[in-house]
């Protein structure tokens, strides 16, 4: 059980304000939350079938090789350039 106290710590832990009309509510909320947490840890382990649930079986699109730029014209506006590769002044 979640105490008014409890939630009033962990809200100066948090550095938040809670107001005495909210209190209840967060109480009563904080609570919901950790049933449902204690829920999830008494869940049993036992099943693996829990992978791929949806059925899909690869949902990523075929690369698919379209017409580009030539190497030589997305290079020449570059600054300096070598051997088909951008070159980058070093910093620090």
């Amino acid at each position: 059980m979640v105490t008014h106290e409890e939630v009033q710590k962990l809200a100066i832990l948090a550095k938040l304000f809670v107001a005495d009309e909210e209190l209840d509510k967060l109480t009563k909320d904080m609570e919901e939350i950790i049933s449902f947490a204690d829920t999830i840890n008494n869940a049993s382990v036992e099943e693996t079938n829990f992978d791929n649930i949806n059925g899909l079986s690869n949902v990523f699109r075929e690369d698919v090789v379209i017409p580009s730029f030539s190497r030589e014209d997305i290079l020449k506006n570059a600054p300096d350039n070598d051997e088909g590769c951008f070159l980058v002044k070093k910093r620090g």
